[in-house]
């Protein structure tokens, strides 16, 4: 499976991937992952927290909040929190492209939060023998990891990114 993000003529197929198990699905599926890359790696996030996908749009700055956060967006009149994703994961800030997205995940309470990724890649379905143990760190923003066509892609603890208190 090829890292690369998807034409915007295949979002629709995307959805109904995410939503759907198909005829062909195997009995062993454990999971379903959102996954995306970043950088040269690739990551993941469990599908059930995500609640849409957004094209770029204005991001208005926020004063006095840490650097991670780039700020809000209004969806549909609802206020959305943005993290930057590769800055939060110690990485270089996202330089906006045409692929760039928010995913817009459901949050504590109602709430929702939207990570700025580099594109959306596929959904993975990932049966019980391919997870693996993601290696100590201090960051614990993995919290596991997969294995998809011979490629590990790690799995977002997603409390702890959302966690901006350290």
């Amino acid at each position: 499976m090829s890292s690369s993000t998807l034409p915007s003529s295949a979002w629709d197929d995307l959805a109904r991937a995410a939503t759907s198990l198909g005829d062909d699905a195997e009995a062993e599926i454990l999971s379903e992952f959102l996954a995306f890359p970043l950088g040269a790696d690739r990551y993941a996030l469990p599908v059930e927290r995500v609640r849409e996908i957004v094209r770029l749009r204005q991001i208005t700055p926020v004063p006095r909040v840490p650097r991670k956060i780039l700020g809000i967006i209004s969806l549909r009149g609802e206020i959305v929190q943005v993290l930057d994703l590769a800055q939060r994961l110690g990485g270089v800030p996202n330089r906006p492209t045409p692929t760039t997205r928010i995913v817009v995940l459901h949050g504590d309470e109602g709430n929702a939060a939207g990570l700025l990724v580099e594109g959306v890649a596929s959904v993975l379905r990932v049966p019980e023998d391919a997870f693996r143990e993601a290696p100590g760190s201090d960051t614990d923003f993995v919290s596991r990891l997969c294995e998809d066509d011979g490629e590990f892609v790690s799995i977002l603890n997603l409390e702890r990114v959302l966690n901006l208190v350290e």
